[in-house]
């Protein structure tokens, strides 16, 4: 069987492109978790497998084990403990983002990243990161979180331009995740931690079992369940206290939470199956199913001032409903103002007078009826995802191909988003409004067909001329569903100034509703050879054609040079795209957002829908992209060390469009148009391609290994600058602040530092994590008081296992071990630290909540 689980990972590399790093299957019997055995790796070549040391580009290579190792819930926050380059943050009010958290490779959105499983390309998630932080405002990336470490062999990090190999979204790099392919054996364990604070209580359950699949195969098998509780790091918000004060009673202590979401019922299942067909061919199948329910918090509703629920002047009086007016008659209803302190500040309208008097007539009604205190909807989803893939590879032993390798697979991922939003309202709909919704979903679907053939050619050189070419058919949809009647509809009450639909995040009406797709044809060659025995070089093309934009060609050329047996350098320059997503071309969504302080609902809407079109919106296309990247590499024993630097030009990035006021003088001309309703819209957003910009840095990797303290001992360095400069853009669409973000919201300088140690009966590793300066945002807003440039900070990661017996291991650790605090908000007249209930900028590079501590339970059979 060896050949023939060689020849599959050969035949895989023909399937993913000059990037990532496979690992050879183990025969029966063989170990395979020896982290002194030398790392190989596919990913970066289409060639046989070669080591990371002879990779013409930079790779990182993350053992599942190592993975394993960690207090985060989620791969996502266990990947960036060991990659610095990768980067994802809490995302504790950012609407869909908060459900799906998007993340960054070298500091380019997520959707610049391509992923793969088991070489293959993953679907994207249908969530689109409407208030991603920045550099991901308006990403849809596919959805990593979902991959448990468990189902992982290892993971393959590319760190350079592959778009010449994959396609579309590998401008910053391709990320590959391998699954486990043992025939035998496996593993269960139960982890259960919390933070110091006492809260994010989390518990994972989670398996591996390796099956034979007759004589001349595998089945192996994954699973992951996973709670988690929220937590908040709030105070109470000045504007909360007052009504307190005042005596209204219905008012929460905190109003608002700021905080990580609730995690419920998160339950992930792997399969990967391979079986040897004899005659040098092989079947392989692997797919997965994951649910889960998220829940997260929105801005507190004061019950005062909110603007087309409790009041339309700011403040000064509630918006009170007149029933006979709905009905054609006169108004009738009086004024509520609301009551004023000698120091300006609120009284309480619930015992006023001219309240009171409202109340005791059944023609009128305020929303405060119904929501005294006020308000905090809310906001959550059911995100479902599955996927599967299937096919063919091995070698063709006859005919005119003969003495060629091939891969013929097909791949099927859909990934579902139903939203739900609670403690909320439907304005318009007056005191028949329910409290609860169902606001629609996103559903993303995606197909793919690849064929990959590949040859080896005897031209007189040192090694053969690898030959490989191929194509892909794609199809990619997004869907819109309508959410229930009561969250989007128009009720009696808009005429008087009453919000439509439910209030924060807007159903999807019957007009959104609809599938869009999108399909494209790729075709590739690449070839690859030594000249010398010391001297690789390699070049591929790519041509791709869309439906809906055209067409583009992409290149690389890569090549790497042996000085002496220790040191050798490595370049590669590359062209490379990003198709817009058809999410980005038709979604449509509401949103709640903080601009200077006052909180404004912003509509997004299709760059071509008229009210879009009106404030520049245009046909989307793709970004283009140029990488330039050297390095060198050096071994010597049990050290190992290499130094790569980078350039990233990208054009015509594609983002979120920061708000647009929709002003008063357009309205009429807006009506013409065709948009309804132009003045219960505050602002408008769409996505475009607006601005250029070049990211720079330097990758450090180092890892050194020797006997100490009786047992064996491991040190890694790994450290990233990474400095973006916005070229161009268009201020128009893209505000000052956003730029500030995109270039500066992540730290230029990010390493890492982990000594591990090994014993017979135990095992111990302190990580140092260093993060630079950044600039810290507080709930997405720029202005003064509420951003300011972050200090650099350190936090510490440890953790002590012991192997009481060869099944049977215990472990307890913990992230941020210190407690290090993240950047608390500024104070003061004008600071932002409060005022929505914050206490720390969320928008940091770790984790706000502090310290976590957890233990583990784990048995290998």
């Amino acid at each position: 069987m060896s050949r023939n689980f060689k020849l599959r990972h050969l035949t895989l590399a023909v399937g993913i492109a000059l990037g990532s790093q496979p690992v050879l299957a183990a025969e029966e019997g063989e170990a395979v978790a020896d982290e002194n055995i030398e790392q190989i790796v596919v990913v970066g070549t289409r060639s046989a497998p070669r080591s990371v040391a002879d990779s013409p580009v930079p790779v990182d290579v993350v053992s599942g084990d190592e993975l394993s190792k960690s207090g985060a819930s989620d791969l996502l926050d266990a990947l960036q403990s060991a990659v610095p380059s990768f980067n994802v943050r809490a995302q504790p009010i950012s609407d869909a983002a908060t459900l799906i958290r998007p993340v960054n490779l070298r500091g380019l959105s997520s959707d610049s990243t391509l992923i793969l499983v088991n070489g293959k390309r993953r679907h994207r998630a249908s969530v689109i990161a409407f208030q991603g932080g920045g550099v991901n405002d308006g990403a849809q990336g596919p959805d990593i979180s979902v991959i448990p470490s468990v189902a992982l062999k290892q993971v393959e990090v590319l760190r350079d331009g592959a778009s010449a190999q994959y396609g579309s979204d590998a401008i910053a790099g391709v990320m590959n995740f391998i699954l486990r392919d043992d025939r035998d054996g496996g593993s269960i364990s139960v982890k259960y931690g919390e933070f110091s604070e006492g809260d994010g209580e989390t518990t994972v359950v989670d398996g591996n079992i390796g099956l034979p699949f007759t004589d001349n195969g595998f089945a192996n098998f994954s699973f992951q369940l996973k709670n988690v509780d929220p937590t908040s790091r709030s105070v109470q918000r000045p504007d909360a206290a007052n009504l307190i004060d005042q005596g209204n009673t219905d008012v929460n202590d905190p109003a608002q939470i700021w905080g990580n979401p609730e995690v419920e019922d998160d339950i992930t299942i792997f399969g990967n199956i391979g079986l040897d067909l004899e005659d040098d061919k092989e079947a392989y199948l692997f797919g997965n199913y994951s649910e889960r329910d998220v829940t997260g918090g929105f801005y507190y509703r004061n019950p005062h001032n909110r603007g087309n629920v409790f009041s339309i002047d700011g403040g000064q009086t509630l918006l009170v409903g007149d029933v006979a007016q709905s009905e054609g008659a006169a108004r009738s209803c009086a004024v509520v103002n609301i009551p004023k302190n000698p120091d300006g500040s609120d009284g309480n309208v619930l015992t006023s007078p001219e309240y009171l008097a409202m109340l005791a007539d059944p023609n009128c009604f305020s929303m405060n009826s119904i929501m005294p205190g006020g308000y905090t909807p809310q906001f959550g989803g059911n995100i479902t995802d599955t996927s599967i893939t299937g096919g063919v590879r091995g070698d063709i032993n006859a005919g005119l191909m003969k003495e060629w390798s091939f891969d013929l697979s097909a791949s099927v991922g859909r990934n579902e988003s139903e939203f739900f939003l609670k403690n909320t309202l439907n304005p318009s709909l007056g005191l028949s409004t329910p409290t609860n919704f169902q606001t629609g979903k996103y559903i993303q679907l995606e197909k793919t067909f690849n064929l990959d053939l590949v040859r080896g050619f005897d031209i007189g050189l040192a090694e053969d001329l690898n030959f490989a070419f191929g194509a892909e058919w794609r199809e990619e949809s997004f869907e819109i569903v309508s959410g229930e009647e009561s969250s989007w509809k128009a009720g009696p009450y808009a005429d008087q100034g009453f919000n439509i639909g439910s209030h924060g995040f807007k159903g999807f009406g019957p007009e959104s509703q609809g599938r869009n797709e999108r399909r494209n044809w790729a075709f590739y060659a690449d070839v690859e050879t030594y000249f010398t025995e010391g001297w690789m070089v390699g070049a591929a093309v790519r041509y791709e054609d869309f439906n809906t934009f055209g067409d583009t060609t992409d290149y690389k050329v890569t090549t790497q040079f042996e000085i002496t047996d220790n040191l050798s350098i490595r370049a590669s320059h590359s062209t490379g795209f990003r198709a817009p997503t058809v999410g980005q071309e038709n979604v449509v969504n509401t949103q709640t957002s903080l601009v200077e302080g006052e909180l404004i609902q912003s509509f997004l809407a299709p760059p071509t829908d008229p009210l879009s079109a009106f404030y520049g919106g245009k046909v989307l296309q793709p970004e283009e992209s140029t990488s330039y990247a050297a390095g060198i590499v050096y071994q010597n024993g049990d050290f190992f060390l290499t130094v790569d630097a980078y350039s990233i030009e990208v054009t015509d990035r594609l983002a979120q469009s920061s708000q647009i006021d929709v002003l008063e003088e357009d309205w009429d001309d807006l009506r013409d148009l065709g948009v309804k309703n132009p003045e219960l819209i505050s602002a408008v957003t769409y996505f475009n391609n607006d601005f250029d910009t070049t990211t720079e840095g330097v990758d450090v990797v180092a890892n050194y290994s020797m006997g100490l303290l009786g047992g064996d001992t491991k040190f890694s360095l790994a450290y990233n600058f990474n400095d973006t400069t916005v070229d161009k853009f268009n201020p128009e669409t893209t505000s000052e602040g956003k730029v500030e973000r995109l270039e500066d919201g992540i730290p230029d300088h990010q390493a890492t530092f982990t000594v591990s140690q090994s014993w017979d009966a135990f095992g111990a590793f302190l990580r140092f994590n260093y993060f630079g300066e950044y600039y810290a945002v507080h709930a997405d807003d720029t202005s003064d008081g509420w951003s300011e440039t972050a200090d650099s900070t350190f936090t510490l990661d440890g953790e002590v296992s012991w192997y009481a017996t060869d099944s049977l291991t215990f472990t307890v650790g913990g992230n941020n071990l210190l407690d290090e605090e993240a950047q608390e908000l500024q104070k003061g007249p004008d600071g932002a630290y409060s005022i929505v209930g914050g206490k720390y900028y969320e928008s940091g590079p770790f984790d706000y909540n502090g310290a976590f501590y957890y233990g583990k339970v784990t048995y290998k059979f």
